[in-house]
């Protein structure tokens, strides 16, 4: 972008952020610091096409690109989730290596906003399991999706409900339970927060990620439609930092200065600097045109360059 230093920390929002506000003034004196950590949805096309399965990606995590913590996602095991013997394995294998296994995010397990009681008891039931999991392989969480009722004050009463029962059982195996902001209504950052200030539970709690944030879809499909409404990525994860216990660096795409392309890796670094948050922040790299090595060795890059220029 040809911008220098001091052009870019501006950029980035921490001169008037910073050091004007009063409320992020104690916030100012700390340094950025945060862990690195892998998501597993970062090698997705490998996986999906059994070039790699769940063991290799522990190791290229730690060999490969010297990360010691994982987040997992359940697509790739989805059948394993009480068989013993592979979450065995799968402990074993992160501990020989140093890896911590940090949590696990859990797709396909039904709709934990719907407004039928059933289908949210049973989508609370489907996810036990996962908790259990998580908390065999030494993990601090699972990962939901808050997916369900197309009409906001339906959804609403309806993720309350859902979530609340999913924490109680979560609260019981010390296992946190996040939920993303991972489309629809679950997008809106700050309908998100009064639903967990209303699950009001110490085991609910969010994992903000950088991209994500399309609250409604041409089609009212998830993923596949052109996006009509979008919450603002920066409003959204500030709204969600102050319960977060990780965070993804949703990463696409990368100029030739290794700066992304969609997100200003400042101004996400900045907030989570204001936020005092000191967890993981997990490589979620999700874009085509570099092979899935290179994008997740230009994120990494691109947040320690980034934590340098901040810290200065």
């Amino acid at each position: 972008m040809g911008q220098n230093r001091r052009q870019f920390i501006k950029n980035a929002g921490l001169l008037t952020s910073l050091l004007l506000s009063p409320s992020t003034l104690f916030a100012s004196k700390e340094k950025l610091d945060f862990n690195i950590s892998l998501a597993q949805w970062s090698f997705h096309r490998s996986l999906f096409k059994g070039e790699m399965d769940t063991f290799d990606f522990i190791k290229m995590a730690r060999e490969k690109f010297d990360i010691d913590a994982v987040e997992y996602v359940n697509q790739f095991f989805a059948d394993k989730a009480t068989d013993k013997g592979f979450l065995n394995q799968l402990k074993r294998q992160s501990e020989d290596l140093g890896v911590k296994n940090l949590l696990i995010m859990v797709d396909g397990e039904g709709n934990l906003a719907d407004r039928n009681k059933k289908v949210r008891e049973k989508a609370a039931e489907n996810h036990f399991k996962w908790i259990e999991a998580a908390k065999f392989l030494g993990c601090h969480s699972i990962r939901i999706n808050l997916h369900g009722d197309h009409d906001e004050d339906i959804w609403k009463d309806a993720a309350i409900d859902g979530w609340a029962r999913l924490a109680a059982f979560g609260a019981e195996h010390d296992i946190h339970v996040l939920a993303e902001n991972h489309g629809q209504w679950s997008s809106k950052a700050s309908l998100v927060v009064e639903v967990l200030k209303a699950v009001d539970n110490p085991y609910a709690g969010t994992l903000p990620d950088f991209g994500n944030f399309c609250v409604r879809r041409e089609k009212g499909d998830l993923w596949e439609s052109p996006c009509v409404e979008t919450y603002d990525k920066y409003k959204g994860v500030k709204e969600l930092l102050p319960f977060a216990k990780g965070v993804s660096a949703k990463a696409f795409d990368f100029d030739e200065k290794g700066n992304e392309t969609t997100i200003d890796y400042g101004k996400m670094l900045s907030l989570i600097k204001q936020s005092g948050f000191k967890g993981y922040l997990g490589i979620e790299y999700d874009g085509d045109r570099l092979d899935e090595v290179e994008g997740i060795m230009a994120t990494k890059r691109l947040l320690e360059k980034t934590r340098e220029l901040i810290n200065e």
